[in-house]
């Protein structure tokens, strides 16, 4: 009886261990879909922001109905078929751990510390009149502290940007994460990707831009006390808009465009 004494503590607290672990289990299966939901709605979110889209008190789901997502080849350019990549299943950051789907990355080419990269992306476009208004594209980049995820919207012309959002990473509050200031990412706005030879030519300028006419259209401020950080956004900007992120999406969109495609006759 003494024994069973002492051990009986053992098997409540074992007991309870059980019970607690199981209601943990079942707490977390139950709310999964309800997290995926909300990272979801939290996607649109940003990617309506991008485009100046977003407006308090609509639903998201109403404001996203004017975006048409798709997934397209980063090597070719493409558009995929679903068939290819199924989007209801297509996790664009899990993709990036499949080898089968990404692969790795030169230290000459990886500007942007990606260190691996997928081969297929989300894209989003702004339907207007069956006509493309907009483009709105996933980015990424090492900053000083962490990986900054956003998304910048480019002007139908595929080059003026129309908005940036970054809404997730790990910067100093108060400095590198002032990319997420809306003051700071309302100097984006009009700004172009691309010179007329095509090629990359945008940067953050240190200090502030000062540069006055068609220069100045390529610039903006850095952070102020966030060097890195601002080093980092200018790294992922010229990946992204170069050959290894969208640059061939972008030029074979522009060729359709300049045909006069409408947005049900893009593939």
């Amino acid at each position: 009886m003494a024994r069973d004494s002492a051990l009986k503590p053992f098997y409540s607290a074992l007991l309870l261990a059980f019970v607690c672990s199981f209601l943990v289990s079942s707490a977390s299966v139950g709310l999964h879909s309800r997290q995926q939901a909300n990272q979801q709605l939290d996607r649109q979110k940003n990617i309506l922001r991008a485009a100046g889209l977003y407006r308090e008190g609509i639903p998201v789901a109403q404001l996203f109905a004017a975006i048409d997502s798709r997934i397209i080849d980063l090597r070719s350019g493409k558009f995929v078929s679903v068939k290819e990549i199924n989007p209801k299943k297509f996790d664009q950051r899990q993709a990036v751990n499949n080898p089968k789907i990404s692969h790795s990355l030169a230290k000459s080419t990886d500007i942007a510390g990606l260190r691996r990269l997928e081969d297929y992306s989300w894209v989003y476009l702004v339907k207007k009149d069956n006509k493309i208004s907009q483009v709105i594209l996933p980015i990424r980049g090492s900053g000083l502290w962490s990986m900054m995820y956003g998304y910048l919207a480019l002007n139908s012309d595929l080059n003026t940007i129309r908005g940036i959002t970054f809404y997730e990473h790990g910067e100093t509050p108060g400095l590198g994460g002032e990319i997420e200031n809306p003051a700071w990412q309302a100097g984006w706005q009009g700004k172009k990707i691309y010179n007329q030879s095509g090629k990359v030519d945008f940067k953050v300028v240190k200090g502030g831009v000062k540069t006055k006419g068609a220069a100045a259209l390529h610039q903006v401020d850095g952070i102020s006390g966030a060097t890195l950080t601002s080093n980092g956004v200018d790294k992922l900007l010229h990946f992204w808009f170069g050959n290894y992120g969208f640059k061939p999406f972008l030029e074979r969109m522009r060729r359709r465009i300049n045909h006069g495609r409408t947005l049900t006759s893009l593939n």
